[in-house]
């Protein structure tokens, strides 16, 4: 069986349904750090919510949908930011300051890098959503 990468497998599943218009998807398989960025990503109203199911390979997420979703992806290699250095990669990957998060791994845990920001947490670029 081929590895999989997580955590692109996520952000195209959810785009690739999104952009069908469907109401939920199922993603396969999983990890905490997938459920951490589905938490933050139904924080800021991105998704409305998500259940866990065990299938005894890895389990799956059973996301559902609200149609806010314009862009997400993965970002690869995940490049490091500093506590100060956010402004950059914002006009890297969203549209502008208002629209969308980047989804930021700190100490602290995963979070937007507006948590991080306020919080005053460097940590490292998981990707983005607008």
């Amino acid at each position: 069986m081929p590895a999989q990468n997580i955590i692109p497998n996520l952000f195209n599943t959810i785009y690739n349904n999104e952009m069908r218009r469907k109401g939920e998807c199922i993603i396969a398989p999983t990890s905490r750090l997938a459920r951490e960025v589905l938490n933050t990503m139904k924080r800021h109203g991105f998704i409305d919510g998500f259940e866990y199911f065990e299938d005894g390979r890895g389990g799956k997420f059973k996301v559902t949908l609200n149609a806010k979703i314009n862009k997400c992806k993965a970002i690869t290699p995940r490049f490091n930011v500093k506590k100060d250095g956010y402004i950059d990669w914002e006009r890297n990957y969203l549209p502008s300051y208002s629209r969308g998060i980047l989804i930021i791994s700190t100490p602290k845990g995963v979070m937007s890098h507006h948590e991080a920001r306020k919080e005053g947490l460097g940590g490292v670029l998981i990707g983005y959503v607008y």
